[in-house]
């Protein structure tokens, strides 16, 4: 019987540890609205992952200026200790800063002990910089029990997203990125691009960059205000008596 329970039990903690990585499928997260990002159905929030980089992130805070729009940026603790000066200016424009981690690392993937530990020196430090550090997306969308744990300890929320755009692919274009975006846009989404190649093809993220433009203006054609994940109502459970969209 030992010889069974052991390898049951072991199979049972790996279970434990990967539950929370299902939220990554689709079909998962139209049950969890919080997680998915939901929120008020007049406002679409935008998001940015796998920054500060000093070659692309200042071209999106331009555009984003030009548009006279704000967003959520989702940093890497690594790159933020690097370019400070980028995740202050972040700030200084309005923006909200988030954490994605130190390393765009598999949270499912890492030794016991080590999310804990990177989450919580990327809280800090995006707190120091002047961020408030409300918000917790992991690598890839993969959550692990004790990601989860330890971002809720630190006071923060974790939220995946609704919408893509697919932009880290070598053959995304601005015109794929769009076509993909505006097929899961809708008001209460929440919309994942990538300021930066840091984690995917190098030069990426110019179709993000290029597709932004046209993605802003899709949604004030639909009568949806653009901006930050703190403006966006995550996990209300009712805005002027209507039901958040859960899918």
């Amino acid at each position: 019987m030992r010889r069974v329970a052991l390898p049951l039990g072991l199979a049972g903690l790996a279970l434990l540890h990967a539950g929370p990585a299902a939220t990554w499928l689709p079909s998962v997260r139209r049950r969890l609205p919080g997680i998915a990002g939901v929120g008020d159905p007049g406002h679409v929030a935008l998001t940015f992952d796998d920054g500060p980089h000093p070659d692309s992130t200042p071209r999106f805070l331009d555009e984003l200026e030009r548009l006279n729009c704000h967003a959520t940026f989702f940093v890497l603790g690594e790159l933020l200790e690097r370019h400070q000066w980028l995740g202050r200016r972040i700030v200084a424009e309005g923006h909200e800063l988030a954490v994605h981690g130190w390393r765009h690392d598999n949270a499912l993937l890492a030794l016991p002990g080590r999310q804990a530990a990177d989450i919580g020196r990327t809280v800090e430090l995006v707190r120091a910089v002047g961020g408030c550090a409300a918000w917790y997306r992991p690598p890839y969308g993969a959550l692990s029990l004790e990601a989860l744990v330890s971002a809720r300890m630190r006071g923060l929320r974790p939220v995946l997203w609704t919408a893509w755009g697919r932009d880290w692919e070598a053959a995304a274009t601005p015109g794929s990125v769009l076509a993909t975006v505006a097929a899961g846009l809708r008001g209460g989404a929440t919309v994942v691009l990538h300021d930066s190649d840091h984690a995917s093809v190098p030069g990426s993220w110019r179709s993000a960059l290029s597709a932004l433009p046209a993605l802003v203006d899709r949604c004030r054609l639909m009568g949806l205000n653009v901006g930050p994940l703190r403006d966006h109502g995550v996990g209300a459970r009712s805005y002027n008596g209507t039901t958040p969209l859960s899918r």
